[in-house]
């Protein structure tokens, strides 16, 4: 038990959707008193650094609703209730991309925003992609374009804010310090 803990005295869900759910706890702070928490429950997700053999990273562009513009990003998508993260990972791929792979390695695991959120995202890495015959298989509610970028471009559209969500600037930053590991050797 860590001497930060807060206990919950009470919660009550104020909000079910079909991705999260909306709680409002009352919670018992290390020195006796009590505060309310808000917190937004999620099932967690999956992000793909998906490598071509030439080296280039396959994004996607899409619209998102919450800020009211489109961003540019790796292929991610939600666990479904029971599911294994790189079966989730695999599937996302695929349905995102058009793309399978021949090998698949989580990179790490990472909250997205613990001051309210408990969402945990597994950043795993693609590579020995091949290309499916039925291409693309998106949600019905899921517009996306398809993008292969080298490092360098990748990291124009991060300059550029196009590149600007967590997943997608860590993922660029793994490379680059892949890269530069590499170079040093």
């Amino acid at each position: 038990m860590s001497k930060f803990e807060e206990k919950t005295i009470q919660s009550e869900q104020i909000f079910k959707g079909r991705i999260i759910s909306l709680q409002v706890d009352e919670v018992e702070m290390p020195d006796g008193k009590h505060s309310k928490r808000e917190i937004v429950k999620h099932p967690g997700a999956v992000a793909v650094l998906a490598l071509t053999e030439e080296g280039k990273i396959i994004l996607v562009e899409q619209y998102r609703k919450a800020l009211e513009r489109t961003l540019i990003e790796i292929p991610a998508g939600k666990l479904e209730p029971g599911e294994e993260a790189e079966t989730c990972a695999r599937r996302e791929l695929e349905e995102e991309t058009g793309y399978q792979c021949g090998r698949m390695e989580l990179l790490q695991s990472f909250y997205t925003s613990p001051g309210f959120a408990d969402e945990l995202v597994h950043l795993y890495i693609a590579e020995d992609l091949t290309r499916i015959e039925d291409g693309l298989s998106l949600d019905e509610d899921e517009f996306v374009e398809l993008m292969e970028v080298t490092l360098e471009e990748a990291e124009q559209l991060l300059k550029e804010d196009r590149i600007y969500d967590a997943k997608t600037a860590y993922a660029i930053q793994y490379l680059q310090l892949k890269q530069a590991l590499e170079r040093r050797e």
